[in-house]
């Protein structure tokens, strides 16, 4: 029952394509990296508060007894608040979705009615071409989709191996870190995040551009990621220090990379195929998602039987791994995989 309930709710939730769409759509053209950004931030926000009240609200009764009857509904079905909870949340955002204005207009108006808005060139130029139909000709925005799912299928995978990595035991390689010591590491990184994303992309956006910042943000993540296994040479403050920089910014250069792919595709396309696009790149891409854990999981448990070989010990060679997937996310972004739009200065 929890993996079928599990499968409905990532099945029927498709949020996160739309927002992305929405996004694009009624931010201004100098404007759609802080859009993104802003997604993306309130998905984080969502990704620590979500778990810290489903801690909070589940069995009541034994928490809060002063509150909730072990008699009651919420004695004899413990993790029924918290599922009340989330449901009226949801409730109240499809509610509030009923006075958001449509950015697609679909019905006819008089030509001296239609308020001309200043389109983006790379967006005009994919609207005035004919072969742009159908979204598995458009080659700039099929490109980015190679990238968009090895970024993914990094990020999934360095979480779970960064938390497996840091509890293990030295004598596997590891840090011996309690649960509490890599739940401070994964909070500060998560914070800083936050913090990057609505004050600091918009302005590497500004400089660099999505296809410039995705690369060397890519690039970048392959040097954070490469200094890990030498942190078990470390102790006390200066292996906290190390840990917490290197996670801190290897959260920063991976939502750095996937925010300017993320970018390229909602450029690469029509707005009215926008919904379509990012509907396909995140089933896509989660996928990637899903089979991440199964490998890394697979990966770190070959590693453990193999931190005595003199080629490459077990540490050394999950977080090369690691790396591997992520050098292949940065040369798709290179042409030729990497198919740029002709005209529009968003892509270049």
């Amino acid at each position: 029952m929890a993996i079928a309930t599990r499968l409905v709710l990532g099945s029927l939730n498709g949020l996160l394509a739309p927002i992305k769409a929405y996004a694009i759509e009624v931010c201004q053209a100098e404007h759609h990296a802080l859009g993104l950004s802003v997604v993306n931030t309130a998905w984080g926000f969502g990704l620590v508060i979500g778990p810290a009240l489903g801690g909070y609200l589940a069995q009541p009764a034994e928490k809060y007894p002063q509150i909730f009857s072990k008699e009651s509904v919420f004695g004899r079905f413990p993790y029924f608040l918290p599922c009340v909870a989330v449901s009226l949340l949801a409730a109240i955002v499809l509610i509030s979705c009923i006075w958001m204005p449509e950015t697609i207009h679909k019905h006819k108006s008089p030509e001296k009615d239609i308020q001309k808005v200043k389109a983006l060139p790379s967006e005009q130029s994919y609207l005035d071409s004919p072969r742009k139909k159908s979204l598995l000709q458009n080659w700039p925005w099929m490109s980015t989709m190679v990238s968009y799912c090895f970024f993914g299928l990094h990020d999934t995978a360095y979480s779970e191996i960064l938390s497996l990595w840091a509890v293990s035991d030295r004598k596997y390689g590891g840090l011996s870190f309690s649960s509490e010591d890599i739940g401070g590491v994964l909070a500060v990184a998560g914070a800083s995040l936050l913090v990057y994303q609505l004050i600091i992309y918009h302005w590497v956006h500004k400089f660099l551009g999505p296809v410039i910042s995705s690369r060397v943000a890519s690039a970048l993540s392959i040097l954070i990621v490469s200094t890990y296994p030498f942190m078990t040479y470390l102790s006390g403050a200066k292996l906290s220090f190390a840990l917490y920089s290197a996670a801190m910014m290897r959260s920063v250069v991976a939502i750095t990379a996937s925010t300017g792919i993320s970018l390229l595709q909602n450029h690469a396309v029509r707005q009215d195929q926008r919904g379509t696009a990012n509907g396909i790149s995140t089933t896509a891409m989660s996928f990637f998602k899903a089979i991440a854990p199964i490998g890394a999981g697979y990966l770190f448990s070959w590693a453990q039987k193999h931190q005595d070989s003199t080629f490459f010990p077990g540490d050394q060679m999950v977080f090369l791994v690691l790396n591997l997937v992520q050098l292949l996310g940065l040369m798709f972004t290179f042409e030729p995989f990497l198919v740029l739009p002709t005209v529009g200065e968003e892509c270049s």
